[in-house]
């Protein structure tokens, strides 16, 4: 079932064709994921059951911390390349996220091809869950995009490496209440740094995307007393948000990039910061929960040049794989100090230092944050 990147079957299978594998593979030895650093990735595997339709690409980036740990995103793409690509970015930014969580562990990240409303099946979980465990564990999956604690369960038949498993099944289920606790803690620190004060009382935040995660940032903005814009393109999500908090604003996201806002908080898929939205936004702050937020180099000059305060995504998004972490970590003195709780908390410490050090070095947040990131791996592997 596995296959490494050059050994890909032909185009007709749903994976990249050899000729087109070669062209990634080529891309990721030379630039890196987005071209982000020299040959940063350490495995690319391709993954197919015919049986089953399961078409798959894990990604492992670093295992310089420990085992790579990412989510499996279940997404019809536009084409495989595309998927790969994907892959190569959010396992890249998972090393970096993880890292800068303190969490012992590397970064990686799956992505299973096709529409999960039309391919998710058990059989299809329970061949991933056997092409997971035939890793042997340097990569340990959990939830994403297109996957939930339920799917985490048959995927955990098969194997040992996996996270995010629901309680039922010796999990700590869904990790979505404590990514959005840790986006507001950056919330916080983004203020405090552009304010010089972190309270969100009477604050106007537009939140873009109230799924999962969405929704618990608005439950946690409104006790903080701001005043939340929702915005989503399902009118169904919309009308879930207006019947849990009556004072919330809905508008449409192109609506929402034309309000007045102190934060922008993009929480649905990445690339929403685009050459339209970052010349379009009228907010101070963009803090948010999506992954690779970023859609163009030179998007976050853009951003400082407009004066917009951009907080590094997967530096505050961290609460999520914090959650999941203590469920596949054995027990040490580093890792059992405090509470899942209390770790995010420290996102909100992690964000005024990465901020503050920007501000005063003239130096863009993500830079800052990358350089961080790097120190920590670097310390692992040389120390």
């Amino acid at each position: 079932m596995r296959r490494s990147i050059a050994e890909s079957p032909a185009s007709e299978s749903g994976v990249p064709p050899q000729s087109q594998v070669l062209d990634l593979a080529g891309g990721v030895f030379a630039k890196g994921a987005g071209g982000a650093g020299e040959g940063t990735h350490e495995q690319v595997l391709l993954c197919q059951d015919r049986a089953t339709g399961l078409k798959a690409i894990v990604s492992i980036h670093s295992t310089a911390l420990g085992p790579a740990l990412g989510g499996t995103r279940f997404k019809a793409y536009g084409s495989a390349a595309d998927a790969v690509m994907d892959s190569l970015n959010l396992s890249r930014a998972m090393s970096y996220k993880n890292a800068l969580a303190g969490l012992p562990y590397g970064g990686g990240k799956a992505v299973i091809i096709g529409d999960p409303s039309r391919r998710k099946s058990r059989g299809l979980l329970l061949a991933y869950g056997r092409f997971v465990e035939s890793l042997r564990g340097s990569y340990v999956t959990a939830c994403d995009v297109g996957t939930e604690s339920a799917d985490m369960d048959v995927v955990g038949e098969k194997t040992r490496h996996v996270v995010g498993r629901s309680p039922d099944c010796g999990g700590r289920g869904d990790p979505s209440a404590l990514t959005a606790y840790g986006v507001l803690q950056g919330m916080r620190a983004s203020a405090a740094v552009r304010w010089g004060d972190p309270e969100l009382r009477g604050r106007r935040v537009g939140v873009c995307g109230v799924g999962k995660v969405g929704q618990h940032l608005v439950d946690l903005l409104i006790q903080e007393g701001a005043s939340v814009l929702a915005a989503d393109t399902r009118p169904s999500a919309l009308i879930h948000i207006r019947a849990r908090h009556p004072q919330v604003h809905t508008v449409s996201p192109q609506a929402l990039l034309d309000a007045e806002l102190d934060v922008f908080a993009p929480c649905a898929l990445g690339g929403v910061l685009d050459q339209v939205t970052v010349n379009r936004l009228r907010a101070a702050i963009v803090c948010g929960a999506a992954n690779n937020q970023l859609g163009y180099e030179g998007a976050e000059e853009r951003l400082r040049q407009r004066g917009i305060l951009y907080a590094p995504d997967y530096v505050v998004n961290a609460g999520g794989v914090i959650h999941v972490a203590q469920e596949g970590q054995r027990p040490s003195a580093a890792f059992s100090a405090g509470s899942a709780r209390e770790r995010a908390k420290g996102i909100y410490d992690t964000t005024i230092s990465i901020l503050a050090t920007a501000e005063s070095t003239g130096t863009a947040p993500s830079a800052v944050a990358d350089e961080m990131a790097e120190q920590r791996m670097a310390s692992a592997l040389h120390g």
